[in-house]
């Protein structure tokens, strides 16, 4: 009987039946589908959870815009592993894990294998929520060509494929060698071109009433216009369209929004980033004899993605730090000179705020003439395998190594040079009059005088001197080698020999993020973003054994004991142990039972160990210090005073620790990686029945499988909350988190000694996840009328998924809920997939279910409003193909998706789960629409 691999394990088994969940999703699964990405047809898979980054999220994105990743179980795109042969893949986020599956072409895969549960000791660390691994195709003969045309219902979206297969094979059927190019593009979905998501909106709701959560209040036009908005000492105004000064009148009417002077940021947004991608992929196997060979994996991607925003918003504040005053004239030899493009209706109106001694004003407006906001990402990904396997006598041998790299240049448009801005604003009259920059170094580099009063205000000049263009260039490679021995060990016990495997593992990972010099800087308007750079090497040992324990007895057709042990060496987080343990127990040909037991680890990533320190400014933040007193005794009066300032802040006010407005307002702090972080633990158990009816003439050609997974994470890698952060410093007294706080050691202007300076996250081992359910599997194929139909249900029902922020606190159930933190996890979840051949007609039916959410009950509870009581419905979306056989080697094709034209739930903005621009959650619903597609595969 042939032995394969399955994933799960490194040991070849008799028969393709795994100890643990596993679904499998088939070539023909693939093809019947119609999509061009492989993300597109995993997320109807009822096991996946809310992707982190898609087509359809990714519009905001600093970086890895059109980037598709997977999240098993909701547990997070770093604790699945994504394994192409059974080897890890090259990520396509720099610091991150994840592997972006645009760079995997669709028509290249012979099946792609999903395992629930820790994988660990397996594979290695990020199997935690279990494995994805993508089996390619081998032993292809000849020439496939795929073609494919399609658009929305609402003519956008448009889609293109060409895909081209070939491969050889020897004539001993030994040798092969196989080949793919492929071109694929889709094409862009505005927010404006769907009635839903066409203008700016906001939830209605407010404290105490539910009814109004999916009621849209629109407009809701944005403050920075294209106009500008101005303020005086007591007065502000704004400009219309033929730059004549009118108050400011956001919405305008209400309902109509007639007379708005807001802006509508809708007009740019997208919901589907277009994503233009170049494939080529090869696989070969050179046999040297019968027992051993060489074989290679090569994988080349070439991907366009472009993100569109609207134009740059500013506000004076940005550009004058923290306080926002704009000078609107200058002294000269003690007299005060107005700028002569600030206009006299605004000059008459204004006095000195800040003690210059010279009049200023406020602004905020949209940089409508730097254009949208607009990133250009071209993405490329490389990936080398190649090694030797065989078998000496009765024992399997391999050994690879493996390259990997991907690299990003984004360039990006919209953006402003604070230094040049401020130059530019500080004008006054020059020697005929004509307005110059008052610094006269600024004018020497070729400064421009700007007006930002009223549309098109700025001069192609002016503009040129100001405008910042922006650039991100990212960097991850990938080295790998190992090599493993499986078999048979000679002496075996009465129920069969102990299989084994054991094998030796080398990995080194680096990566590096580099942005423009002005945002490494904050002179973009933006906040300071250094470039972050890191990498870690791990050695690793494994062994595997699976030892059977009784085989053709009464009630137990085969038992058999599965055990895997990994060791790992960081050179990051040190040593890293996983485990697991299964038992498979066949009582009959008909009934399996399967259940297994893992401990898996994740190490942490470089963004979560090297992330350089990304400026930010926290509002709302409370000093736990305040109102301390000098005497006080107790631990958070005494761990206040040894903080620096804090004494003499005490001293200065009558013994009390007092801030004043400033102190509260200018907090700063940094986002940042820690370097000391440890590696996650995640302990998982599964217990499956497997029924295969083959005894029962009427069921014969049933296979049901219902498995149990429970998987919990402890010492989860999260990013600390800030006031969690400075609880945990002065009340709890803990050194780890008062290392994230500074303090100013004595007063600086109007800031107060003792006062928060900065207040950083970082990101520790405080947290904790878990997730509790059941799968449910069903297929069957036979006979029916003229034709075969087949048909597979897979569902999974969520009994538990929930986090914890810090070991301390209380478990958040998410749940049946939808959340701010981008998890949409429904109870039920489940696809159904019906198949009919006749002659050389086909027909293709499938059904996604996914079921209602209610809001999240943080976000309720917060509003008073009952936890349960607030959400949005189920949806069902269906998709057919409908085949027809030219001829034997020609086949013709016609596809709809989201056939019924289901429309996305109106997850508003303001509201949790609403991706900015879309006015739902398209990580989850479908708002683009119904979708037709045309396509033609050609056999050579």
């Amino acid at each position: 009987m042939q032995k394969v691999l399955i994933t799960g394990s490194r040991i070849a088994s008799p028969a393709a039946e795994s100890p643990s969940p596993l679904q499998i999703l088939s070539s023909a699964d693939i093809a019947a589908s119609g999509a061009s990405n492989l993300q597109d047809l995993l997320q109807k898979n009822p096991t996946m959870g809310t992707p982190t980054v898609s087509r359809t999220n990714s519009n905001f994105l600093t970086s890895s815009g059109g980037v598709s990743t997977i999240n098993l179980r909701n547990l997070g795109d770093s604790r699945t592993l994504v394994l192409v042969n059974g080897r890890r893949f090259v990520s396509g986020m720099p610091g991150e894990s994840a592997v972006d599956l645009n760079t995997i072409p669709t028509d290249f895969i012979e099946r792609v294998e999903l395992l629930t549960g820790g994988a660990s000791a397996t594979y290695g660390s990020d199997a935690v929520a279990g494995v994805v691994n993508i089996i390619l195709k081998k032993n292809f003969n000849g020439v496939l060509v795929d073609a494919q045309t399609g658009k929305s219902n609402e003519g956008d979206d448009f889609k293109k494929k060409l895909a081209l297969t070939f491969g050889t094979t020897s004539a001993d059927g030994a040798s092969n060698v196989m080949g793919h190019f492929g071109y694929s593009k889709q094409g862009a979905v505005y927010s404006r071109d769907r009635d839903f998501s066409a203008v700016d909106q906001t939830s209605a709701i407010t404290q105490g009433h539910p009814e109004l959560a999916f009621v849209a209040k629109k407009p809701n036009y944005s403050g920075y216009a294209p106009q500008g908005h101005f303020f005086g000492d007591s007065e502000d105004f704004t400009y219309d369209a033929n730059n004549n000064i009118v108050p400011w009148n956001q919405n305008g009417t209400a309902g109509t929004g007639a007379g708005a002077t807001g802006f509508n940021r809708s007009a740019y947004r997208l919901i589907a980033v277009p994503t233009e991608r170049y494939l080529f992929a090869t696989t070969g196997n050179w046999a040297f004899n019968e027992n051993h060979s060489a074989f290679f994996e090569g994988n080349y991607a070439s991907t366009k993605a472009d993100t569109n925003i609207e134009a740059f918003p500013l506000g004076s504040d940005q550009v004058y730090k923290p306080s926002g005053q704009v000078p609107a004239a200058t002294l000269i030899n003690g007299v005060v000179v107005k700028n002569p493009l600030v206009p006299q209706y605004l000059y008459d109106r204004i006095s000195d705020t800040d003690g210059d001694g010279v009049p200023d004003y406020f602004f905020t407006r949209r940089l409508s003439e730097f254009g949208a906001r607009r990133a250009t990402v071209d993405r490329d990904t490389f990936r080398l395998a190649t090694g030797l396997k065989g078998t000496i006598k009765d024992w399997s041998y391999e050994a690879f190594i493996a390259y990997g790299k991907t690299k990003e240049a984004q360039s990006s448009t919209g953006q402003v040079n604070v230094m040049s801005l401020r130059n530019a604003l500080e004008a006054i009259p020059g020697p005929d009059g004509t307005p110059v920059c008052r610094d006269v170094h600024a004018r020497e580099e070729g400064c421009v005088p700007i007006s930002l009063f009223g549309y098109n205000s700025i001069t192609p000049d002016a503009l040129k001197y100001v405008t910042a263009p922006g650039s991100l260039t990212t960097a991850i490679t990938q080295k790998l080698a190992g090599g493993s021995v499986s078999g048979e060990l000679p002496l075996g016990l009465a129920a069969g020999r102990i299989g084994i495997a054991a094998g030796l593992e080398w990995r080194d990972e680096d990566s590096s993020a580099i942005p423009d010099p002005l945002t490494q800087s904050g002179l973009n308007a933006g906040n300071a973003l250094p470039p972050t750079f890191g990498s870690f090497t791990v050695r690793e040992a494994f062994v595997e054994t699976r030892v059977p324990l009784l085989k053709d007895q009464p009630f137990a057709r085969e038992l058999s004991f599965l055990g895997t042990v990994r060791h790992g060496d960081y050179s990051t987080v040190g040593s890293t142990n996983s485990w697991n343990a299964g038992l498979e127990w066949g009582i009959t040909s008909d009934f399996k039972l399967r259940g297994t037991r893992a401990q898996s680890t994740r190490a942490p990533n470089i963004n979560e160990l090297y992330q350089a320190p990304s400026q930010d400014f926290p509002t709302g933040l409370v000093d736990p210090c305040e109102g301390v007193s000098s005497g006080g005794t107790s631990a958070l009066a005494v761990n206040c005073r040894n903080a620096p300032g804090v004494a003499a802040n005490m001293a200065a006010h009558g013994g009390i620790f007092t801030l004043n407005q400033a102190d509260q307002q200018g907090i700063s702090g940094y986002d940042r990686g820690n370097p000391n972080l440890k590696a996650e633990k995640g302990r998982s158990t599964t217990i499956g029945l497997v029924i295969t009816p083959r005894s029962i003439p009427m069921l014969s050609r049933f296979t049901f499988t219902v498995d149990y997974f429970n998987i919990k994470i402890a010492d989860a890698i999260v990013q600390t909350d800030r006031q969690y952060a400075l609880d945990q410093c002065y009340n709890q007294n803990n050194p780890t988190f008062c290392s994230f706080i500074t303090r100013r050691p004595s007063a600086v202007g109007n800031l107060s000694s003792g006062s928060i300076k900065y207040s950083d996250v970082a990101v520790t081992n405080s947290g904790g996840f878990g997730t509790e359910g059941v799968d449910l599997t069903g297929s069957w194929s036979d006979k029916v009328g003229p034709g075969n139909l087949s048909a597979r249900l897979a569902w999974t029902w969520l009994r538990d998924l929930w986090q914890k922020a810090t070991p301390e606190a209380e478990k958040n159930f998410d749940v049946g809920e939808i959340t701010a933190a981008n998890t949409n996890a429904p109870r039920n979840r489940a696809n159904l997939n019906l198949a009919y051949k006749w002659g050389n007609f086909g027909a293709t039916w499938v059904a996604t279910y996914t079921g209602p959410v209610s809001l999240d009950d943080q976000f309720l509870k917060s509003l008073s409003i009952a936890p349960g009581t607030v959400g949005v419905g189920s949806r069902t979306y269906n998709d057919f193909q409908f085949t027809y056989d030219v001829r034997k080697s020609m086949q013709l094709y016609l596809g709809l998706d989201n056939a019924f034209n289901a429309k996305a739930p109106p997850i508003i903005s303001g509201l949790p789960g609403d991706k900015t621009g879309t006015e739902t959650d398209t990580s989850t619903y479908d708002a683009i629409g119904r979708r037709y597609y045309l396509g033609l595969r050609v056999t050579l």
